[in-house]
């Protein structure tokens, strides 16, 4: 059985519906993702699953339970990490998770935890003190102490560095190993396809496509990129009479060329016979980026954001 399943959610606000006939369910034990544009539904829905908004219709069970009518049930058991939260600047690592393990009634060994997060040498620095990717795992310590079954993860690790992420990202699966079910809002691609067994894609409220990784990018089928710098000029019609390329581009100086079955050996082979070096030669897969921006009509980040939760 799944351990949540959505159907139908609808919220609105404002008389627009932010979250559209939204279904979907989550099975024991996987990292389920979620990606979409901004102003696209990810928070709204989850924080309708954590029971942080009173959906406007549809349905929502959690561990078998309604997050509105079982609320304190479903406290005790999902975890979740807000798109944006904070403590106060002079309360200490230690003095924080003490605080939130006291909410439970079977909490985890904070101080275990913080080992497992690399934190244990924080726990007496006051969170003003922490970098970015030690706030980030503190959060998700918090979300963890009430040993729940489920966490929920937002946004994990915008602002981050890439060495930060990568760490937090290593911190997920290992949350996952420990038994946990996790869903993840997200707005990077390549965390999206290294961390998640599925990924649902919403737009304007709106499931498009709900699949694996690789699922999606076969949705879109199995393009070729090239990307390299001519050295010299070149008629880039030349590039689209071939018969395997089906788009030529430019990005700054850079041919951008995408195609299918040979379209690397014909594109080499023109270049040669016109005696044309390709500096900086890439060659690319279609990734799961290339099939979000397909899925979602290549909207980009809208500039209305989700209203946030009282």
């Amino acid at each position: 059985m799944p351990i949540i399943e959505v159907a139908n959610l609808v919220k609105t606000y404002d008389g627009v519906n932010v979250v559209d006939g939204v279904s979907f369910s989550v099975e024991e034990g996987e990292i389920f993702g979620i990606v979409g544009p901004n102003g696209a539904g990810k928070t709204t829905t989850v924080e309708c699953v954590e029971g942080l908004r009173r959906p406007d219709g549809g349905s929502i069970h959690v561990l078998g339970l309604d997050p509105i009518r079982d609320r304190y049930d479903i406290t005790e058991r999902v975890g979740a990490q807000l798109q944006e939260s904070r403590l106060q600047d002079k309360i200490t690592v230690g003095e924080a998770l003490d605080l939130y393990a006291s909410f439970y009634r079977d909490p985890a060994d904070w101080r275990e935890l913080l080992d497992r997060l690399g934190l244990l040498d924080k726990v007496d620095t006051r969170y003003a003190k922490l970098s970015g990717g030690q706030k980030q795992r503190l959060a998700i310590a918090l979300a963890l102490v009430g040993s729940p079954e489920i966490a929920i993860l937002d946004e994990l690790t915008t602002g981050l560095d890439p060495q930060a992420r990568r760490s937090t990202w290593d911190t997920t699966e290992e949350i996952r190993a420990g038994g946990v079910t996790v869903v993840l809002v997200t707005h990077f691609m390549e965390e999206a396809e290294r961390l998640c067994d599925r990924i649902m894609v919403i737009d304007h409220g709106r499931v498009v496509a709900i699949d694996s990784p690789s699922g999606l990018i076969r949705e879109i089928g199995s393009e070729q990129r090239l990307t390299f710098r001519p050295s010299k000029p070149i008629d880039e019609d030349a590039f689209a009479n071939l018969p395997e390329v089906t788009s030529v581009g430019r990005d700054g100086p850079h041919v951008v060329i995408t195609g299918t079955g040979n379209v690397v050996l014909a594109v080499t082979a023109l270049l040669a016979g016109r005696q044309i070096v390709a500096d900086e030669l890439r060659v690319g897969q279609t990734s799961l980026e290339d099939a979000y921006l397909e899925l979602t009509s290549g909207t980009g980040d809208s500039d209305e954001a989700e209203p946030e939760a009282s």
